[in-house]
This record gives structure tokens, C-alpha cells and sequence, in this order.
């Protein structure tokens, strides 16, 4: 099958990475054209523009940082937009707003394509090996067609309903994840005075009730971190979680609903980041709270 991608960061590459180790013909575009390196070595093929990107294939699929890189993408004079798109489907995977969804879904079927909202759980490592998580909003009937294509990203697809859900429910699910970093920040608070070995202490508290899924998976990079003071590497950075946790109180504020915990946490999140931590990874938020964000 012919893939185009947009957007080739981090995640963007690890899935470029997966489709091509599974044969497929990958092609690629990026707002930034040096950092399409990395997908262009593993063999994808380099678009001039979204519009001749999406001509040449025959699913794109979108991840990209913001709802404002999203206007660029799609509706630009050489955008996903600038032609009709009989016979081609876009997914967008890109965490936003549920509303938004419905706008770029509207305008795909005026110019005759199909739309499939899916954004993602889990990581690079999982996108690398086919075992993401994905929330599709859209026609069962285009769910259908791509879900073989789904399948090869993700160990489980949820087809959870109309668009908008698809985002709303990886809204929630990112909820108690973005809270927890301003939580176990927090509960380390009260133990550091003991001076234990933050290896040991990751490891007590992902076999407790302290420790969501995420420490198993990330625990040693979470422990290192705490113990360098830095991350050695940035796999969420704060500025994604500013952008998800905004996200997630705008949408909690359509549905009339208040989320005081969340709230109280994005401010934290917002110290950290105007401390020197907006393009850190998140793991290093709870370094600059033990040391500064915690002081009465």
C-alpha cells in the first residue's frame, strides 16, 4: 500500500519505521524539511507539499503538534485541501480538540474523500513494534476499510463512534496520566528526606497502588532522571502536555464541567515550563518540584 505521512517527529518516524518494515511504500512530508532525515534514510520517499503527498498515495496519515500546524496542513494553498481527494482516505492521529475533528471531517467529504479521526496511546517503542492503542471516531463503514491498516499500528483498535469521540476518549484516558506527574511529584515530596535511591523508590511504587502502568513501563527512565536531574532523552515534553491538558479543560469547559485537580495541575506544569522546562521531558517536571516547585 502507498502511506503518506505527515509529520515525521519522533512518533511520526517510529510509525514511518513500523509500515516500512512491514513493506509498505512510504511517502513523507514535514514542516521542517531537514528533520524528515531520519524517515528519508530509513527509505521513505520526500513529498514537495502535502497536496502532492497525498495525490500520490493512497491513506495519509497526519500527526502533527497543534491545532495551528493542523490550519497549515490542510488548508494552505498546497495543502491536504487544495484538490479533490476522491479515492483517498486521511487519519488524522493528532491529539485535538473533539470540534475540530468535525470541521476537517465536513471539508474531506466536500472534496470527496474519506476522514478517520485515531489518535494514539503509548509511546515510540510501542509505535515501532505495532503496539499502540487507537481511539477511531468516524464511519463504521471507512473504519472498516482502514482497520488492517490499524491493525498493523495498533494491539487494539476501539472504534469508539462519531468523530470526536475518538479524541475525547484519549483525552480522557491522558487525564490521570498528566495529573500523575504533578502527583508523584508530590508524594516523593514526603519522602525525600529519607535520601533512598530513586530506583528503589520507582520500583516500591510501581508494585504498589502509588504506581499506574506507566512506571512499569517507564520507571527506570523516571528513576534516572530524578538522579541525573535531567532526562537523557525527551520523549513527552512539557509542551505536549500543556497543549493536552489545556485541550482537555477546554473541552471539559463545552461540556460545562469543572476539573479542579486538572486545572491545579496545569498551573504547576506551567511553573516548571516558564522555569526552563518547556521543551524538557515531562519526567523532568518532578526534578524542578523537589527542588523548587515544593517549597512552602
Amino acid at each position: 500500500m502507498k502511506i503518506g505521512i505527515i509529520g515525521v517527529g519522533k512518533m511520526g518516524s517510529a510509525i514511518c519505521a513500523r509500515l516500512i518494515s512491514l513493506h509498505h511504500e512510504v511517502h513523507v512530508w514535514n514542516r521542517t524539511p531537514a528533520n524528515a532525515k531520519g524517515a528519508l534514510d530509513l527509505g521513505a520517499v520526500l513529498a514537495e507539499s502535502p497536496q502532492a503527498l497525498v495525490q500520490t498515495v493512497d491513506v495519509v496519515l497526519s500527526l502533527l503538534a497543534n491545532e495551528k500546524a493542523l490550519d497549515d496542513v490542510y488548508f494552505s494553498p498546497h495543502g491536504l485541501f487544495s484538490k479533490d481527494l476522491k479515492g483517498k482516505t486521511i487519519i488524522e492521529m493528532s491529539t485535538i480538540s473533539p470540534d475540530k475533528h468535525a470541521v476537517l471531517a465536513l471539508k474531506a467529504v466536500e472534496l470527496n474523500g474519506e476522514y478517520l479521526e485515531c489518535p494514539v496511546g503509548g509511546s515510540i517503542g510501542p509505535a515501532k513494534e505495532g503496539k499502540l492503542i487507537g481511539f477511531v471516531g468516524g464511519p463504521a463503514s471507512t473504519f472498516d476499510k482502514q482497520k488492517p491498516l490499524l491493525d498493523q499500528l495498533c494491539k487494539r483498535v476501539e472504534h469508539i463512534g462519531a468523530y470526536g469521540s475518538g479524541s475525547t476518549m484519549k483525552l480522557a484516558i491522558n487525564l490521570p496520566l498528566m495529573v500523575y506527574w504533578q502527583t508523584l511529584s508530590e508524594a516523593l515530596t514526603l519522602i525525600q528526606p529519607l535520601g533512598l535511591d530513586p530506583a528503589r523508590v520507582i520500583d516500591i511504587f510501581s508494585e504498589t497502588s502509588g504506581g499506574p502502568n506507566v512506571l512499569k513501563a517507564r520507571g527506570a527512565f523516571v528513576a534516572q532522571t530524578i538522579k541525573d536531574g535531567q532526562a537523557k532523552a525527551v520523549n513527552v515534553s512539557m509542551s505536549t502536555v500543556l497543549k493536552d491538558v489545556q485541550t482537555m479543560l477546554n473541552h471539559a469547559k463545552t461540556l460545562q464541567r469543572n476539573l479542579p485537580l486538572t486545572q491545579s495541575a496545569l498551573e504547576t506544569f506551567k511553573e516548571s515550563s516558564r522555569a526552563g522546562l518547556e521543551n524538557a521531558d515531562c519526567c523532568e517536571h518532578i526534578v524542578w518540584w523537589l527542588k523548587e516547585g515544593s517549597k512552602a
